[in-house]
């Protein structure tokens, strides 16, 4: 179900002329009433970017995506982006042998059961695995990489930035250095999971390794969990573990990074929104029934693309304000897409009152100076919209 809901987030009017020549490029493709035509823009496309990773210039692609003056652009940039990262990678296969850079988005839940009050007292997951021979074991028993046996792990989980489009000039020549089998010097340090007393967060992490495959070989070419992901979960989980800490990982499908960048993100606030949700419904349904909800569009500096959605809980009968999830929305997401997501796991939690507010919203409330979260019985005109 697609929901129509206003998009929070500002885009470029008028992109900076470096940009111009490949946001032109990508709303020509878009634009082509040919199969064929499409086909052509989109190689030139590629190629451009795939020319400008290779000479160390990611990071001028990543302003480039954050210069989109639309989500649709945004998409054909970043699917433009993934093949240029293919045709790059295949470039620097040497000797009939190909190194593949590989990332798995592992989506971390920590919690502790401890109700002291400093949180410094409860010790950060450190992010550090003490077995990586372990884990491949488990990867290769399953055939999780088509069988390739000549792969190794990183032995640390990493945070987003590290396989972020600004690093991919560094990991594609990481790569490059991998596939002549020379000594790479990795900076990929481990990111620290902070643990809250008495509370449960969601994290993405990454498990980075590289493969040595013949070219014609996708490594890559599973895109499931199948018979791998339980196992290497409760794996990844012992080597995490810490008294008093509770912590389940959700290990996908091994990727390339831009693709792991993207799925991560998508995995990691859909499990951020189940994790809220259950613990706000079942907290209203003991203390005062049936739960409502509010799905809104605002305006916040801090969030990605500068806006964001909300899903307000509460009820008529609690005197306390609304409990609420801010989901965040990357350069490729579909305002509408996320909604529903949202929608649909207020329907699997059998939230009968759902609302979706018109218009924009602004990120705190006038009044009180507080995050903006709205009640059904409230009335959002009272609350200035921004559009």
């Amino acid at each position: 179900m697609l929901i129509d809901i206003a998009d929070p987030r500002a885009f470029p009017e008028r992109a900076e002329p470096s940009h111009a020549p490949l946001i032109e490029l990508a709303e020509a493709s878009l634009a082509a009433t040919g199969a064929a035509r499409a086909d052509a823009i989109d190689r030139t496309l590629t190629t451009a970017l795939a020319e400008r990773l290779e000479s160390g210039d990611a990071l001028l692609v990543a302003n480039l995506i954050a210069a989109a003056p639309s989500v649709a652009i945004a998409r054909q940039l970043w699917r433009r982006l993934i093949d240029a990262w293919g045709v790059a990678s295949r470039r620097s296969a040497a000797d009939g042998v190909a190194a593949t850079l590989f990332a798995v988005p592992v989506v971390v839940i920590a919690g502790s059961q401890s109700t002291v009050d400093a949180p410094a007292s409860v010790p950060a997951v450190a992010g550090v695995l003490s077995d990586t021979a372990r884990l491949a074991a488990i990867l290769l028993e399953h055939c999780a990489l088509a069988g390739n046996e000549a792969f190794g792990l990183a032995d640390a989980l990493v945070a987003a930035d590290a396989v972020d489009i600004p690093r991919l000039s560094e990991l594609l020549a990481w790569q490059r250095l991998a596939g002549r089998r020379e000594t790479v010097a990795r900076d990929l340090p481990p990111a620290p999971i902070a643990v809250q007393p008495g509370q449960q967060s969601v994290h993405l992490r990454f498990l980075i390794g590289t493969t040595l495959a013949a070219p014609e070989v996708d490594v890559l070419a599973a895109t499931d969990g199948v018979g791998w992901a339980m196992p290497l979960a409760k794996e990844l989980a012992r080597q995490l573990a810490l008294p008093e800490v509770s912590v389940l990982a959700l290990p996908r499908a091994p990727q390339s990074p831009p693709v792991a960048l993207q799925q991560g993100r998508a995995a990691q606030r859909e499990v951020g929104a189940q994790l809220f949700a259950s613990n706000a419904i079942r907290g209203l349904r003991a203390r005062v029934g049936e739960p409502a909800a509010v799905i809104s569009a605002h305006r916040s500096v801090a969030a990605p693309g500068g806006g964001e959605l909300r899903l307000s809980l509460s009820s008529p009968f609690d005197p306390r304000e609304a409990e609420g999830f801010r989901c965040p929305l990357f350069p490729t997401d579909r305002v509408g897409d996320v909604a529903s997501m949202l929608f649909d796991l207020l329907r699997d939690c059998r939230v009968a009152d759902v609302r979706m507010l018109p218009g924009v919203h602004p990120d705190r409330d006038p009044q009180t100076g507080m995050t903006l979260l709205f009640k059904p019985e409230a009335d959002a005109a009272e609350h200035t919209s921004l559009h």
